[in-house]
């Protein structure tokens, strides 16, 4: 048995109750106690602080959800109604060329009328001062050839009758 008290196993382990002894003592485990307790609250608040801010964000997150939905609907409706606008102008813009068409349809129609009233007219213009020409060979021939003409005189004397009436 002598030997166990020479083990320097055996002195530490006493050295170890006898320290322990001391501190209980002391009352050191009361002040360890505390801290730990005082540790713990202070965990404990960061983790009620934690869990604040983990709530807070959630409902951030709701809001900017919802503001998103709001958004993406609000950009469907005026895609749908720029959409409603472009077939509308489209329309208008349809009406609006078949009317220039059309006006231009009938202005060329009365620029093709005038251009063809002016044709005719000169036409008969020229058909009228070539009748007048043959019609002065005519007289010219005739009116060299003999001292009167037939046809001159008859005219003639229907204007004579004619005043005297």
């Amino acid at each position: 048995m002598m030997e166990l008290f020479l083990d320097a196993h055996f002195w530490v382990g006493v050295a170890l109750v006898v320290f322990l002894g001391i501190l209980v003592a002391a009352g050191v485990h009361k002040v360890a106690w505390n801290a730990l307790g005082e540790s713990g609250r202070k965990v404990q608040a960061q983790l009620d602080e934690a869990e604040a801010l983990r709530k807070e964000a959630q409902g951030l997150l709701t809001q900017i959800t919802e503001q998103r939905a709001e958004a993406e609907r609000q950009a469907a409706a005026m895609l749908a109604a720029a959409k409603d606008e472009a077939k509308r102008l489209q329309a208008e813009a349809k009406i609006k060329l078949a009317e220039q068409i059309k006006l231009r349809g009938e202005l060329a129609e009365r620029k093709i009328a005038a251009a063809e009233a002016q044709a005719t007219a000169d036409v008969k213009g020229a058909a009228a001062d070539l009748a007048a020409q043959i019609a002065e060979q005519v007289l010219v021939s005739r009116l060299a050839g003999a001292k009167s003409d037939p046809l001159v005189d008859a005219a003639f004397k229907q204007l004579t009758a004619t005043k005297l009436q």
